[in-house]
């Protein structure tokens, strides 16, 4: 019995993906490393993790501090743009009227986190989101959905994960929450909500 729900948000709940693509993009582009705007290589991967990547591609002064400020920055004046997955607020707000804990777990900075949430203007129906300053350790690892799970006192047994990306899904797995991987066409949200319906007993 799922008895709680995890949602990533980038990619998830919110077509946030091309947004920052743009964004990497821009800065990459303004400090001499081209990047593609549909480069799926960071999809789903801490900033942190992206600058290892790109790195050897900027100035040798430019930090990860004032890079991860430059993205951020570009995103948010891009989230005006961004738009909820058809259902996705649907089911959020299905599983609030049925009772059911939910969290956002995101390997976003909290200013990106705060961003989708009031684009997806979700009211109380979520506890609390997860953003990476919040652990030591961003997705794949497993410390994010870990604490997800304590601080929604339950079971990572008992709790189902929403992942778009094999870097969330692998990070949702390790903490021992079973997932459903977002699809194109959106069904996904309908089971996510049947997996939390109770069932009649004949």
């Amino acid at each position: 019995m799922i008895r709680a729900v995890a949602w990533d948000i980038d990619g998830t709940l919110i077509d946030s993906e091309p947004t920052h693509n743009v964004a990497l993009a821009a800065v990459s582009g303004r400090y001499g490393a081209p990047i593609k705007p549909d480069e799926a290589r960071f999809h789903g991967v801490a900033m942190e993790e992206a600058f290892a990547q790109l790195a050897p591609l900027y100035p040798p002064d430019f930090t990860l501090a004032a890079w991860v400020d430059e993205i951020v920055a570009a995103y948010v004046a891009l989230a005006d743009g961004l738009r909820p997955f058809p259902g996705a607020r649907e089911a959020v707000a299905a599983l609030h009227r049925l009772g059911v804990p939910q969290a956002c777990v995101s390997n976003s900075v909290r200013c990106i986190v705060e961003a989708n949430l009031a684009r997806l203007e979700l009211g109380d129906a979520l506890a609390f989101s997860i953003a990476r300053e919040d652990v030591a350790k961003g997705k794949p690892d497993a410390e994010p959905y870990a604490l997800a799970c304590r601080r929604l006192g339950v079971a990572p047994h008992e709790t189902l994960a929403v992942e778009d990306s094999d870097v969330g899904a692998a990070s949702a797995l390790a903490a021992g929450l079973r997932v459903l991987r977002v699809d194109a066409n959106g069904e996904v949200f309908a089971e996510v909500v049947a997996q939390c319906t109770p069932r009649a007993t004949p």
